[in-house]
C-alpha cells in the first residue's frame, strides 16, 4: 500500500485526465478496513467540505484517531472555521504580509490582494515565503487568503478551497505543487513503517555553541531505534513538515521570537509531546521572570535586583562591587559582565539599556566550579561540575573577536552530589514545569543557591553522558514515548 493516499469525496472529483496517484473516497476510507489503525498512512484530504461533522471533518477526524498523519487536522479546521480563532494565529503572518506585499508591485490594487496557495505554493516568487509561512500555519492543501490594506497589509479572510472548483489553470498549479509535496525525502524509506513515534529533533548544524553536539545527536538517533522509535534531525527550514512527526526535542539554542519558540509553540498547538514546550522556553529564557519567579518561592538565590535606567545606581546601594550586571535574554556565559566600580557599571548598563528596557544586577559570588542538575520530568537526571575558563570568572569566556573558551568539568553521579543541591535545584526547576531543565547552582558559606534555570540544558557526547552513557538518551526518548502513550490513552 502506498505511504501517502488522497481522499477526495466523489469519484468524480478526480478527473480522468489528472495524475495517477493513490486516490482513495471518503466512503472507502472511512468503511474499509484496508485503511485501519496500525496502518501508517499520510492522508491529505481534499473533501469539498471541512465544515464540523461534514464527511471531510470525519475523514480527519478518523484519521488521527487511526494514528495516520492527515491535514488538514481537525484542529486546523477548527482554526479555519471562524475569523476570530484563525485571527489569534495571524500576528507573524501579518508581519510578513506587510513585508512581502509592499515589495510586490504586479497586480495590487489599493486596498486588498487575494492569492490562492497550494501545499505552500502560490506561484507568485516574491510571495512563496509567505505561502510557506501561511501553510506552515494553517496546514491545509488548498487556501485563498485575502489580504486588506488598513494602515499595513493584513490577512482580511481565510478560506478552504475543494479540488472541483479549481480552473484548469489552477489545476496544474495545484499537480505541480502537490508533486513537489509528495516528492519529499521523508516518503522513501519504508523502514519507518516499523516504528512506533516519529521523533523529530531541531538541531543548527552551523551553530557555534549548540546545546548537543554531533555524537550526541547520533546516540540520540541510536538509542531511539533501540526504543522503536524513529528520530529524524530536522533544522529550521522543515517547519513546515512538523506536523507529520509525533513528537519534537529542540537541540538548538532557544530564544523567543525565534523559529525555535515557533516550532516548539507549533509542535504545542498539534498535541504532540514537546521538549522544550513553549511555556518552559518563555519561562527560563527571561532573566527577569526567574529572577521573580525565584524571590517569590523563596529559593536561595545571590542578592539580585530588577533595574531600569532611573535606578540603575541602586545596585551601588544594595549589592558590593564587583556586581554582575546580566541583559534577561542569554545563553552559555553571552550577555554577563562583571562591573568592578561605578564608571564601568554605568558604562555596561548604558550599552544593555540599549537592547532592553531592564536589566539585572547581581551579587558576584566567586565559585571554583558551578554545579549543573539535570532534572527530567522532575526527576534529578545527572550532575556536572563546571569549572570557571583559565583565569576568568565564567565558565564560557568570549573573546572580542568573536572567540571563546570554556573551562573543564567533571561529571558525576547523581548519588554522590550533595543532598542540599539537588533539593535547591529540584525546588527550582518544579516552578517551572515537568520538562527537561538544567540548574545552576553554587555552594557558599551559607548554602547552596540557584543562579538560573535553563530549558534547553547541554546535553553533550563525552560530557553529560558520561556516568549514564545511553541511559542518558533513553531516559528522555522514554519520557516523550509516556507523554505519547498517555495521550494516546486519553491520560495527560
Amino acid at each position: 500500500m502506498a505511504e501517502h493516499i488522497l481522499l477526495v469525496e466523489q469519484p468524480s472529483d478526480w478527473k480522468p485526465e489528472f495524475p495517477h496517484l493513490s486516490v482513495v473516497t471518503a466512503r472507502d476510507y472511512l468503511a474499509s478496513d484496508d485503511y485501519s489503525a496500525g496502518k501508517q498512512l499520510r492522508v491529505i484530504n481534499l473533501c469539498r467540505s471541512y465544515r464540523y461533522l461534514s464527511i471531510g471533518y470525519y475523514c480527519s477526524l478518523l484519521a488521527e484517531a487511526r494514528g495516520h498523519k492527515v491535514i488538514p487536522t481537525v484542529r486546523t479546521m477548527q482554526d479555519l472555521s471562524s475569523r476570530d480563532i484563525y485571527n489569534l494565529s495571524t500576528e507573524e503572518l501579518n508581519a510578513q504580509a506587510q513585508k512581502s506585499l509592499a515589495r510586490c508591485k504586479g497586480g495590487l490594487v489599493p486596498t486588498a490582494y487575494e492569492l490562492t496557495m497550494f501545499v505552500g505554493h502560490c506561484g507568485v516568487n516574491e510571495l512563496e515565503p509567505l505561502a510557506r509561512r501561511i501553510f506552515e500555519t494553517f496546514r491545509c492543501p488548498i487556501l485563498r487568503v485575502e489580504f486588506r490594506l488598513q494602515g499595513t497589509w493584513r490577512i482580511g479572510a481565510i478560506k478552504t478551497l475543494p479540488i472541483s472548483g479549481l480552473s484548469a489553470e489552477q489545476e496544474g498549479a495545484f499537480f505541480a505543487a502537490l508533486e513537489r509535496y509528495l516528492s519529499q525525502p521523508w516518503r522513501q524509506p519504508r523502514a519507518r513503517l516499523t516504528y512506533k513515534y516519529d521523533l523529530a529533533i531541531l538541531h543548527n548544524p552551523d551553530e557555534e555553541l549548540p546545546p548537543s553536539n554531533p555524537k550526541a545527536l547520533e546516540r540520540f538517533v541510536r538509542v531511539g531505534k533501540a526504543l522503536g522509535v524513529n528520530v529524524e534531525l530536522i533544522q529550521r527550514r522543515d517547519y513546515g513538515r512538523l506536523a507529520e512527526y509525533d513528537a519534537l526535542l529542540i537541540r538548538e539554542t532557544t530564544q523567543i521570537g525565534h523559529h525555535t519558540f515557533r516550532f516548539a509553540k507549533k509542535a504545542d498547538r498539534e498535541g504532540m509531546a514537546v521538549i522544550d514546550d513553549p511555556d518552559s522556553i518563555l519561562r527560563c529564557t527571561n532573566k527577569v521572570y526567574l529572577a521573580e519567579l525565584l524571590e517569590a518561592n523563596r529559593v536561595p538565590r545571590p542578592k539580585t535586583l530588577i533595574l531600569r535606567r532611573e535606578i540603575l545606581l541602586d545596585a551601588e546601594a544594595e549589592i558590593a562591587y564587583p556586581i554582575v550586571v546580566k541583559i534577561p535574554e542569554g545563553s552559555f556565559s553571552r550577555g554577563v559582565f562583571k562591573a568592578g566600580d561605578h564608571v564601568e557599571l554605568q558604562r555596561i548598563a548604558a550599552k544593555l539599556f540599549k537592547q532592553s528596557d531592564l536589566i539585572l544586577a547581581q551579587e558576584y559570588l566567586y565559585t571554583e566550579f558551578d554545579w549543573r542538575i539535570g532534572i527530567l520530568g522532575r526527576q534529578p537526571l545527572y550532575a556536572c561540575k563546571y569549572f570557571m575558563s583559565e583565569s576568568h570568572w565564567q565558565i564560557v569566556r568570549h573573546d572580542g573577536d568573536g572567540h571563546h573558551e570554556e573551562g573543564l568539568f567533571e561529571t558525576v553521579a547523581i548519588d554522590t552530589v550533595p543532598a542540599a543541591v539537588v533539593r535547591v535545584a529540584l525546588k527550582a526547576a518544579n516552578l517551572i514545569g515537568n520538562g527537561l531543565y538544567g540548574v545552576d547552582a553554587k555552594v557558599t558559606g551559607q548554602g547552596p543557591v540557584v543562579i538560573e534555570v535553563n530549558d534547553n540544558p547541554n546535553l553533550d557526547a563525552g560530557i553529560e553522558d558520561k556516568i549514564l552513557g545511553d541511559d542518558l538518551y533513553r531516559a528522555i526518548i522514554g519520557e516523550l514515548v509516556a507523554r505519547l502513550d498517555r495521550r494516546r490513552c486519553g491520560a495527560r
